[in-house]
């Protein structure tokens, strides 16, 4: 079996006395057990499972599920601590082989990743400060195109006259749904469009820091009115579905989809990741 001289490393998060059970019970990548690495002077911990000194690889199904392992790990700290800085998958802190001939120069996994996080405390407790208390929401906004179609002026959710196929030629049809389908596409985009500038301006009224992100959920028929991430207060959840209900209900071709809340992940500085990364094998 491979010799454990490696740290995988899932979060950094504050190290208080109330807090230090945080890791009890919690269980990440294939069920191994979390614990705490305290950092003397530096109110933050490192939230590690000992692993051999090499990446996890495997095929995409299990590269998935292990990363589901890690997000429900972080996520379960995060609720007992409130703030966390999460890494990315695969990051690994490997110890330091001695040169030959000069033992004590040889350092261990978990003194590197004290001695980094050490280096990094102003910085790493700052950021750990700034995100108490906070959390990522995601909001993914569509309109239906049929739904703005029927739902205009003088349509009244049937075609036009000289839209009805009764006795046209196949290509004449064919031709008379493209000719719908860019009316529809043409309307929903200029809805959406309004629907954007004001559904942004009100979240931006409840949330901390908004971040444009690509879309992840269309369905046929949709058009992209917002993607986005939400930096909220825990207690300002609440307020933000109220906005997006509103919404629904002023805007019934509206498509809404509402997730959270999670850690922070799309607003966290990401140098100490790229830092800690610089310790592996």
């Amino acid at each position: 079996m491979t010799e454990h001289t490696a740290l995988y490393v899932y979060a950094l998060l504050p190290d208080r006395p109330d807090r230090r059970g945080a890791a009890d019970g919690v269980t990440g990548i294939d069920g191994r057990p979390l614990r705490l690495v305290r950092v003397p002077g530096a109110s933050v911990a490192a939230l590690v499972h000992d692993a051999p000194p090499s990446p996890l690889q495997g095929g995409d199904d299990q590269v998935r599920r292990w990363v589901e392992e890690q997000s429900r790990a972080v996520d379960a700290v995060w609720e007992r601590t409130g703030s966390i800085l999460p890494m990315t998958f695969n990051v690994l802190v490997a110890e330091k082989p001695p040169p030959e001939g000069r033992p004590a120069a040889g350092r261990s996994a978990e003194q590197r990743l004290t001695e980094w996080v050490t280096e990094q405390a102003a910085d790493i407790a700052g950021q750990l400060e700034d995100l108490a208390g906070r959390c990522e929401l995601r909001v993914d906004i569509t309109v239906d195109r049929a739904a703005v179609i029927t739902g205009d002026a003088g349509e009244a959710g049937e075609d036009a006259p000289e839209d009805r196929p009764d006795g046209l030629s196949p290509g004449m049809r064919r031709l008379m749904a493209k000719q719908r389908e860019h009316r529809a596409r043409n309307a929903a985009g200029q809805f959406a469009d309004t629907l954007h500038a004001e559904t942004r301006q009100r979240l931006l009224a409840v949330a901390e820091d908004y971040r444009d992100r690509s879309p992840t959920h269309r369905a046929a028929g949709e058009t992209d009115v917002l993607c986005a991430a939400l930096l909220v207060r825990q207690e300002d959840i609440d307020t933000v579905g109220t906005v997006l209900n509103e919404l629904r209900v002023r805007q019934p071709a509206v498509r809404i989809r509402f997730l959270g809340p999670w850690p922070p992940y799309s607003f966290i500085d990401t140098r100490h990741r790229t830092q800690a990364e610089e310790m592996a094998p």
